[in-house]
């Protein structure tokens, strides 16, 4: 048994050797020449054999799935109504479903009044602890934090420079939507819009109080043949307003007599249905 995988795992390597040779020199080396066409030949799905990648140089396309430390979804700067406003509305959702306990929320306050508004004043994500377990971009209502692709964070101070704060991780919608296109094309699809929900409401709304304060086009009526009152009809018509209760009319505009009635009745009928169910 083991002597037959050793056999079968030193054959695979040897395949590789030998088909990495063998592309080389259909490719005539421009796998490894500095020209515009060697990535997408080295990184090609014909590709065989071992690959080499000159990194920092070159390197590897990531997938579009691919999961890194999250950022937070702005709007772009030419935004007709929302230029650099925030999607994430600092619920807190996010900093609740997050395995590691790395992300920390601090909610703005409207300086007039002191009540809390829904834009985040503060974000910090510690990259250090973050799992890049993708929880916070999944469960997010408003799908204003996503995962990133940029996995260069090294350096030499683990203080503070791998806490990311909110100016950090902020990144507009576009960038989104070059690095993920296909998801990005889901989600508006599942939103509706490739707005944000606050943004589709304003101008939904806006929309509607336009419709509403546009003038309306005069409609002209009909003229009817209306019968002049005399003087002398207005007073019997006047009588006969204050009538006497009609069928069906409501308790409070009945007379104390009436009232006493009705509450009679309805003592008997309870009485009855009491003493029905005594039987």
């Amino acid at each position: 048994m083991y002597g037959t995988g050793l056999a079968k795992g030193l054959l695979l390597t040897m395949r590789h050797f030998v088909e990495s040779y063998v592309d080389d020199i259909r490719y005539g080396f421009r796998k490894y020449h500095h020209s515009t066409d060697n990535f997408g030949i080295r990184q090609g799905t014909k590709t065989k054999g071992v690959i080499t990648v000159q990194y920092p140089d070159e390197k590897v396309a990531v997938p579009e799935r691919f999961r890194f430390v999250p950022f937070l979804i702005v709007e772009d700067e030419d935004h007709p109504t929302r230029a650099g406003k925030d999607w994430c509305t600092s619920c807190g959702i996010c900093a609740k479903v997050c395995p590691p306990q790395c992300i920390w929320i601090v909610r703005g306050n409207d300086p007039n009044t002191g009540r809390p508004v829904p834009e985040p004043e503060a974000f910090f994500i510690d990259i250090d602890i973050c799992m890049n377990c993708g929880y916070c971009a999944e469960y997010c209502p408003f799908d204003a934090i996503k995962m990133d692709h940029d996995y260069e964070l090294a350096s030499y101070d683990r203080t503070t420079h791998h806490i990311h704060d909110k100016e950090r991780l902020s990144k507009p919608n576009s960038y989104w939507r070059s690095i993920a296109p296909t998801r990005a094309y889901e989600e508006m699809l599942a939103r509706g819009s490739w707005e944000h929900k606050d943004a589709a409401k304003e101008a939904r709304r806006g929309a509607a109080s336009a419709r509403s304060s546009a003038p309306r086009p005069a409609v002209e009526q009909p003229a009817a043949a209306v019968p002049a009152k005399s003087e002398a009809t207005e007073p019997a018509e006047a009588s006969a307003t204050p009538a006497s209760p009609a069928e069906g009319a409501t308790p409070w505009s009945e007379d104390e007599a009436k009232r006493e009635e009705r509450r009679r009745k309805a003592l008997e009928r309870k009485a009855r249905r009491a003493a029905q169910r005594g039987q």
